[in-house]
């Protein structure tokens, strides 16, 4: 049975990778939410409030599930790779909503 391997334990570059694309992360995912909502973008107070308090929610959660990566590396792959597609997909959102 093979060897598991154990977690690495590179914190500086995992505390980094959930510094920056670990917030932009949760940003964008607070950006896909309020895109996908009926008002838009530009939604009532009510959207407002709520798409920006749920930044730091989503933030500690990514931070808590952040450290589970097994390299510095791989947490700055998909951590980054996430932010892409979240991009491309507000990005698809708002192309299909001027289209319609």
């Amino acid at each position: 049975m093979p060897k598991k391997q154990r977690i690495q334990r590179d914190w500086m570059s995992k505390s980094l990778a959930l510094a920056f694309p670990g917030l932009a992360l949760a940003f964008l995912l607070s950006a896909l939410f309020a895109s996908l909502t009926p008002a838009g973008v530009p939604g009532t107070a009510t959207q407002v409030q709520l798409t920006m308090w749920v930044v730091p929610v989503l933030w500690t959660g990514i931070a808590g599930f952040g450290f589970l990566f097994r390299s510095g590396l791989r947490a700055w792959i998909w951590l980054g790779s996430a932010c892409l597609i979240c991009f491309g997909l507000i990005l698809l959102i708002h192309q299909l909503r001027d289209f319609v």
